[in-house]
C-alpha cells in the first residue's frame, strides 16, 4: 500500500501545481477535481475509508458543482463563446484523464488486492474519528467552527448593500 500512496501523492502535487499554473480556469477546476480525488485516495490508502469518502463526496461533488455553476455564471455574453468552445476541446481533458485514469488503475489494485490491508494495518471507523474530533480535539473543532462563523459574518458585512452609500448620502451632513 505504500505504492499507492506515493503515486497518490506524486498525482495530488502534480494536479495542484497545474491547478496553481493553469490560467484557464475550466482547466484549472478538472486538474482540482483530479487533486481532491487524488488525496481522497491519499487517505484510503492511510486506512481512513471515512475520510476519502467525505473528500469525493463534499470536496470532489458539491463543492465542485458549485464552483462549476460560478464559472458558468461568470462567462455571460457572447464575447466569451470562442473560449467556451474550447472548454469542449479534446486536448483539454488530455491531462485530467491520464491523471485520473492513474488513480482509478489504483482504486481498481486496492480492491483487488482485497482492500483491507492499508500502510499502518489499522482501519480507523467512522465512530473513532468522531469520538476522536470531540474528545481530544475538541478546542481544535471549536476553534475551527468560531473561524468559520466569522468569515461568513465577513462576507455577509462586504456583501450587504449599503443603503446610506448608495442615495449618495456621506452621513457627515448635507452638501
Amino acid at each position: 500500500m505504500n505504492d499507492l500512496f506515493y503515486i497518490s501523492a506524486v498525482v495530488a502535487v502534480i494536479s495542484t501545481g497545474i491547478v496553481i499554473t493553469k490560467l484557464n480556469v475550466v482547466h484549472a477546476l478538472l486538474y482540482l477535481i483530479v487533486s481532491l480525488l487524488a488525496v481522497a485516495m491519499v487517505f484510503l490508502s492511510l486506512g481512513a475509508p471515512f475520510v476519502a469518502a467525505l473528500e469525493v463526496i463534499i470536496y470532489g461533488g458539491a463543492i465542485m458543482v458549485l464552483f462549476v455553476f460560478v464559472i458558468m455564471l461568470l462567462n455571460l455574453g457572447p464575447e466569451h463563446i470562442e473560449e467556451k468552445k474550447q472548454y469542449v476541446g479534446g486536448q483539454a481533458w488530455l491531462g485530467p484523464v491520464v491523471l485520473a485514469g492513474i488513480l482509478i488503475a489504483e482504486l481498481v489494485s486496492v480492491f483487488v488486492r482485497g482492500g483491507g490491508q492499508v500502510a499502518g494495518n489499522v482501519v480507523i471507523e467512522p465512530k473513532q474519528t468522531g469520538i476522536a474530533l470531540y474528545s481530544i480535539y475538541l478546542i481544535g473543532v471549536e476553534l475551527a467552527s468560531m473561524l468559520l462563523l466569522s468569515g461568513l459574518i465577513g462576507a455577509y458585512h462586504l456583501g450587504r448593500k449599503d443603503d446610506k452609500l448608495d442615495a449618495g448620502e456621506d452621513g457627515g451632513g448635507q452638501q
